[in-house]
């Protein structure tokens, strides 16, 4: 599949809704679960995801039209959802979640980018020299790898209910993300 920055952008809208219909009104013995020490369960992961949207993507493609490579991207705080769950439900981070993620697209469709534009440099903390279309191509990669550690970890606890068809449910012999990123 050919990359095309806008592309992206059809997918990154449809997050928040895959979110809400997976685990809005979810029992908490689902959503409060992890796969072990170390883990994430679904709430922290929402929680990440709208630290994300506060801190990291528009923050950065700001960056990059603005400042190109002269300066650095902030390193991007992975446990910064710690914060953003103090006293509110899942429902209110889905919420806030879909809230941001709008307030982010329209704000990225505001800037009618060309297509040179995708190709305009920043500087990532430890890679280096990104490209803002690597940029987008990351945040649309970033939900799916989310998406993908939800559904691992609701799974999970099902692990041993199972019994033996856990040979033939590949979320259960995936071992990506068994820590978190």
């Amino acid at each position: 599949m050919k990359h095309d920055p806008l592309d992206a952008m059809a997918l990154l809208a449809r997050t928040p809704t895959a979110l809400d219909a997976l685990l809005r009104d979810l029992p908490k013995s689902w959503t409060l679960q992890d796969e072990g020490e170390g883990t994430w369960n679904s709430f922290n992961i929402v929680a990440h995801l709208v630290s994300g949207e506060r801190t990291d993507w528009m923050p950065r493609v700001k960056m990059i039209l603005e400042s190109g490579e002269s300066r650095v991207f902030e390193p991007f705080d992975r446990l910064a959802h710690a914060r953003e769950i103090q006293g509110k439900s899942l429902g209110q981070m889905l919420d806030e979640f879909a809230r941001l993620r709008s307030e982010n697209l329209s704000e990225l469709r505001a800037l009618n980018l060309r297509p040179e534009d995708f190709e305009r440099r920043g500087r990532h903390p430890a890679f280096g020299a990104v490209t803002l279309s690597q940029l987008l191509a990351t945040w649309a990669v970033h939900d799916l790898t989310h998406l993908h550690q939800i559904s691992r970890v609701l799974a999970h606890q099902y692990r041993d209910t199972v019994g033996p068809w856990s040979v033939y449910l590949g979320v259960l012999q995936c071992a990506g993300h068994s820590t978190n990123p």
